[in-house]
C-alpha cells in the first residue's frame, strides 16, 4: 500500500480511503490510486482487512443434503447475493449427522465467519445450533423450531393452491392426491392444503381420503393403479413430488389412459430430471429453491449489519404448466 500510495502522490491513508471507496476526495485523486493499483498488480491483504474491520468476510452454508438435490440451489441462490458483497462461501455437509455437525460447528467459528446458513433436503422443522451465539444465522428451506431465529421458507400453501386451482381451471373434479411419508412435513403440509382446497370447492378427494408413502417413482406406480382400481373414475392426479407424478405417467401410459385427455397429473418441485423426462413432461409446482437462497442471504447480511428480523419468511411458489395438462 505505501508503494500505491507512493506512485499515485498520495499519502497511505488517503490511498486506503480511495480502496475502500471510503472518505472524501477528488475523483482524480481516486483514480490516481486505482491506476496505481492497476500499474502495480497490487491486492489488499485480506487477514489484514479482517483484522481492521473485524470481518472475515465469509459465510458458512452448512447443510444435511449430501445429494445436493436441495441445497445446491439454495447455495446458488445464496451465492449470488454474497457474491454481490465479495463475500466467500464456505460449503459444509453434516450428512444428518449431529457429531459431524458440531465438528463443522466449531471450524465455522475457529475461522471467524461473519454468518451461517443452515438448509438441508426437507422442509421439516430443524433445532436451531448451538454454541453460535453470536454469530448470525438464518435458516434456509428447513426452518428452526426456535421463533425467534430467521427462517426462509418455501410457501406450502402458495403452491398446492396453484396446483389445485389449475386443476378445477381445467375442468377436474375428481383429484387424488399421491405423496410421500405421512411423518415428513413436506407431505403433511400438502396434503392437508389440498384437502382443504378441495372442501372449500366442495369437493373431495377421489378416493375419499390421501394415500400416503414414498417420495419414489416405484411407489407412484403403485398407487396409481391402485386408485384406479378403487376410484376409476378419477380424472386428476396431484403428486406430493416430480418422482411420485412420473411413476403416474407410467402406469397411466401402461394402462392405456390418455395423459391428459383422460387424467391429468401434476407434480412438485419441478425437478427437471424428472419433470422434463417424463412422458408427457410434467405440469409441476417450482418451490423457487434458488430465492429462497437469495432471500436468506439477504437477510443474514442485514442480520451481520444488526438489522433482525427473526421469525418465519415465506417465498411464493410458481405453476409451471407442461403436456400433463
Amino acid at each position: 500500500l505505501t508503494d500505491v500510495a507512493k506512485l499515485a502522490g498520495v499519502s497511505v491513508g488517503t490511498a486506503s480511503k480511495a480502496l475502500s471507496g471510503s472518505g472524501r476526495m477528488r475523483p482524480e485523486t481516486r483514480q490516481r490510486v486505482l491506476d496505481a493499483v492497476a500499474t502495480l498488480g497490487f491486492r489488499p491483504n485480506p487477514q489484514a482487512q479482517s483484522l481492521h474491520t473485524g470481518r472475515s468476510w465469509t459465510v458458512g452454508l452448512m447443510t444435511t443434503d449430501g445429494i445436493g438435490r436441495f441445497s445446491t440451489p439454495v447455495l446458488l441462490g445464496a451465492e449470488d447475493a454474497l457474491g454481490a458483497g465479495k463475500i466467500s462461501v464456505l460449503l459444509c455437509d453434516t450428512r444428518g449427522d449431529g457429531i459431524r455437525e458440531q465438528h463443522h460447528l466449531r471450524n465455522l467459528v475457529d475461522r471467524r465467519v461473519d454468518g451461517i446458513i443452515v438448509t438441508g433436503r426437507r422442509t421439516d422443522p430443524r433445532p436451531p445450533l448451538k454454541g453460535v451465539a453470536p454469530i448470525p444465522t438464518v435458516y434456509a428451506l428447513s426452518p428452526s423450531t426456535d421463533p425467534e431465529d430467521i427462517s426462509v421458507v418455501s410457501d406450502e400453501l402458495s403452491g398446492v393452491t396453484l396446483a389445485v386451482e389449475h386443476l378445477l381451471a381445467t375442468g377436474r373434479t375428481r383429484i387424488a392426491h399421491l405423496t410421500g411419508p405421512a411423518h415428513h412435513a413436506a407431505a403433511q403440509n400438502r396434503a392437508r392444503h389440498t384437502s382443504e382446497l378441495l372442501a372449500a370447492a366442495g369437493l373431495e378427494l377421489s378416493t375419499g381420503r390421501v394415500h400416503f408413502g414414498e417420495w419414489s417413482e416405484a411407489w407412484g406406480r403403485r398407487a396409481a393403479e391402485a386408485v384406479l382400481r378403487t376410484a376409476p373414475d378419477t380424472d386428476a392426479f396431484f403428486c406430493g413430488n416430480d418422482q411420485i407424478a412420473r411413476g403416474v405417467t407410467d402406469a397411466l401410459r401402461e394402462g392405456g389412459v390418455e395423459v391428459p385427455r383422460t387424467v391429468a397429473v401434476v407434480g412438485y418441485d419441478n425437478w427437471g430430471t424428472m419433470a422434463l423426462a417424463s412422458r408427457p413432461p410434467l405440469t409441476t409446482i417450482d418451490t423457487d429453491l434458488a430465492e429462497i437462497g437469495r432471500q436468506a442471504a439477504l437477510r443474514l447480511l442485514s442480520a451481520i449489519d444488526s438489522e433482525r428480523e427473526s421469525g418465519v419468511h415465506t417465498v411464493p411458489c410458481r405453476l409451471v404448466v407442461r403436456d400433463s395438462t
